[in-house]
């Protein structure tokens, strides 16, 4: 009897990692960095929130004090490219109050990571997806990023399925998690991967054709 086609997280890590190296995650200089392009990426894409950033370094705005004296209409000017701007500059001028309220990035490295998550949920504007993102690579935490990329490749290929393995942000999460095991590195790289996988080939529209995983996925044998 032929095995149905479907990849296993830990097999879907392997072979994403085989075809296209170590991504080197997050694209950023320092942590308060990722945190602000943690921000500034939400509903759009890495290329307006990096256009806004280096918005941002020209004005030597690179610290959550020099964020916090700037006008919150000065701010949204700056980071327009990213769209949603003046959203996004209350949102960062919210995170850095929370920054400098709990009295800066290394006390708060300090915290345990379900407290550090718990008081980042906290901040208006601040969601499960951005606040993992924000303890992945600005605090080096082990948490996945469950976004949409990791749903629809994990559902497609068949390592997650939704109604054995419940719904949501946080099941997928603690699922990833679970069979990942609590390594910093490997949620990283693994999430790293699946952005790069379904930027390229697993896109709304599928390329299965180009796709190195059409023989084990789920999806792509579907449609045959």
């Amino acid at each position: 009897m032929t095995k149905p086609a479907s990849l296993t997280i830990r097999e879907l890590y392997d072979r994403l990692l085989e075809m296209y190296g170590p991504q080197k995650w997050w694209p950023a200089e320092a942590p308060f960095e990722v945190i602000v392009g943690a921000i500034l990426v939400q509903n759009t894409n890495w290329r307006n929130a990096a256009h806004a950033i280096l918005n941002l370094k020209a004005r030597y705005l690179v610290t959550p004090g020099a964020i916090e004296s700037t006008s919150e209409e000065a701010l949204a000017d700056i980071i327009h490219p990213a769209g949603f701007y003046r959203v996004k500059a209350k949102r960062i001028q919210n995170v850095c109050a929370w920054i400098h309220e709990n009295g800066g990035l290394d006390d708060l490295n300090a915290w345990d990571t379900d407290s550090l998550r718990d008081s980042l949920l906290a901040v208006k504007g601040i969601g499960p997806e951005t606040a993992d993102s924000i303890l992945c690579y600005a605090f080096g935490r082990p948490v996945f990023v469950a976004d949409s990329y990791a749903r629809r490749l994990f559902g497609r290929v068949g390592s997650y399925h939704e109604k054995e393995q419940g719904r949501g942000y946080e099941d997928l999460r603690a699922f990833v998690e679970a069979v990942m095991g609590k390594e910093t590195q490997w949620l990283n790289e693994l999430h790293a991967l699946v952005v790069r996988h379904s930027k390229d080939i697993c896109r709304s529209e599928p390329q299965c054709s180009r796709c190195q995983l059409a023989s084990d996925c789920k999806w792509a044998q579907s449609l045959q």
